[in-house]
């Protein structure tokens, strides 16, 4: 399979999954306990996607408790920056992994364990080199340094690219995220407080529609 067959496969997850909602769950710091009561909170607000960062050994715990509860829901290992983390991924039964930033020898190791690869984009020559490998879904981070304004500049020449905006996303600003040109938006602040998640749902459902 080439490298863009299999980044079509990817493209084809992501489009797949954020077309029942335009929100990615990041679930981070939390342990295995909550952090499945918490992506049940997320799959009953219609969330496809939950990501949870594999930074340390009890997060690689609170991963594998997600993905014995998702019951064939996708549920992916965030903050990837190594090879060997995809394999562990893996082996966790996680469906995608989502990097920080681009770094293409992780787009071999996800081909080679089935996974989708959700990248870090955060300049236009970042965005070239994904694109270039077929890519066409992308990670822009971090968006609240970004600014609503690079998903408008971003779309001029690269129109074909499905950013997520993720990096100090609200139920505040999200909308704001997706006008500009974001398909999605990825948050694990809207955890924080009771009934944050279900507002941050709604307005990125609104703003879509």
């Amino acid at each position: 399979m080439s490298g863009r067959d299999a980044d079509a496969g990817a493209d084809a997850f992501f489009d797949t999954a954020f077309d029942q909602c335009p929100v990615m769950v990041i679930i981070r710091g939390r342990s295995p306990e909550q952090t499945v009561d918490l992506c049940r909170q997320a799959w009953d607000l219609g969330v496809a996607l939950v990501e949870v960062p594999i930074q340390d050994a009890r997060a690689v715990e609170a991963l594998r408790a997600a993905a014995a509860a998702a019951q064939g829901r996708p549920v992916g290992a965030g903050t990837v920056r190594t090879p060997e983390q995809v394999g562990i991924a893996a082996e966790t039964g996680a469906r995608f992994i989502v990097s920080p930033g681009w770094v293409p020898a992780l787009d071999q190791a996800a081909r080679s364990a089935g996974l989708a690869h959700l990248p870090g984009v955060a300049t236009a020559t970042e965005v070239g080199q994904a694109v270039d490998r077929g890519h066409r879904w992308l990670k822009a981070f971090p968006a609240a340094a970004l600014g609503p304004a690079w998903f408008s500049a971003m779309a001029g020449p690269f129109p074909q690219i499905r950013f997520v905006a993720v990096g100090g996303v609200t139920p505040d600003n999200a909308a704001a995220y997706l006008a500009a040109g974001a398909r999605a938006v990825g948050a694990a602040g809207a955890l924080r407080r009771d009934g944050e998640l279900a507002r941050l749902v709604t307005a990125a459902g609104d703003a879509r529609r």
